[in-house]
């Protein structure tokens, strides 16, 4: 079996013209619904089946585009709304396609609110909706403003709730709007941040079963690791270390997805973190849905580049291909035998 648990929805026009709505009216004409059909989700879901038959992938874990989540919008009513009309999306379009489509939520990560409240509305989407993950967004703020790093115990409410419900998160930023990034390069800036400040505080000892995956093969952190090493020598030199072990030790306690798109990259991940710490993930249909002159197949056809690594024998492409996303995800009707 194989499991793609990092892809994102596609959703008909209408969805996103809903959003635009809210957006020009900041939410002055109230909640008037998306308006979303069931025939509308099924046709963009048979899409998504399509492309995943056509790359082999048996179940795909599909949550909102991250770019489109606007968290920094005011007021934050219409990002809740928005976000429930999302997750609403997400759920109806899983339950049309039971076995191939799994719902990870969003959180209504309005800029100025509390994890708590944000808490609150993850077990919505667990016991409501029946996701079996979400996305964390790092910065809320879109860059615009300060956020609190992930280390920090101004996101516990959340991580109590996250291991209450024993469902992870995967931390993948969303839109940017400080003009010196795009989205796509916010996202590597906010998951090594995310990395960094988490290996760096007292998060995994309050919190040891807490699960964490970490978009796009985790930002910088694998490249970047001999400074890392370095960093946490010198912090046991001056015994102000919080996590008492080796920095490749701490960085095992995350999860990683292949959403890399280079083969070289990809191994560099693999042999970092290991085999049993990496899911397949692809984003596809996404930004890597083009082909690469090199293969002549898209850069995010992702499959064939880790079943041909010889460097992995059958029991670990096995893991990262599907048994690792069983071991993270609760996948209800999913087992090793599949």
């Amino acid at each position: 079996m194989i499991i793609d648990a990092h892809a994102h929805l596609n959703a008909p026009a209408e969805l996103y013209a809903y959003q635009a709505s809210l957006l020009s009216s900041r939410g002055a004409h109230g909640n008037f619904g998306a308006g979303v059909s069931d025939a509308q989700l099924k046709e963009r879901g048979e899409y998504t089946l399509g492309v995943m038959d056509s790359v082999g992938t048996d179940l795909q874990l599909i949550s909102p585009r991250p770019f489109s989540c606007a968290h920094s919008a005011q007021p934050a009513r219409i990002v809740h709304w928005w976000t429930d009309a999302v997750n609403d999306a997400i759920a109806r379009q899983v339950s049309q396609f039971p076995g191939r489509l799994a719902g990870v939520a969003g959180l209504p990560q309005a800029y100025g609110e509390s994890p708590q409240q944000w808490a609150a509305a993850l077990e919505r989407a667990v016991t409501e909706f029946g996701m079996v993950g979400c996305v964390l967004n790092p910065d809320p703020s879109e860059g615009t403003g300060d956020v609190a790093p992930l280390g920090d115990e101004w996101w516990y409410p959340l991580y109590d709730k996250l291991v209450e419900l024993d469902v992870p998160a995967l931390i993948h930023s969303g839109g940017c709007h400080n003009g010196r990034e795009t989205y796509s390069e916010h996202f590597i800036t906010e998951e090594s941040i995310a990395i960094l400040s988490l290996l760096n505080s007292e998060v995994f000892l309050r919190y040891p079963t807490l699960k964490i995956i970490v978009a796009h093969g985790g930002g910088s952190v694998p490249y970047q690791i001999g400074r890392w090493r370095a960093a946490r020598a010198h912090q046991r030199l001056r015994q102000g270390q919080v996590l008492q072990e080796s920095f490749d030790d701490s960085l095992r306690r995350l999860w990683f997805d292949t959403v890399l798109h280079h083969p070289l990259a990809l191994e560099l991940l693999l042999r970092t973190v290991g085999s049993d710490r990496v899911l397949f993930g692809t984003e596809k249909p996404g930004s890597g849905s083009a082909p690469d002159p090199q293969t002549g197949r898209d850069f995010d056809d992702i499959r064939p580049v880790i079943e041909g690594f010889d460097f992995l024998d059958a029991q670990q492409k096995r893991a990262v291909l599907s048994e690792n996303a069983l071991s993270v995800f609760r996948l209800p009707g999913v087992g090793r035998e599949s």
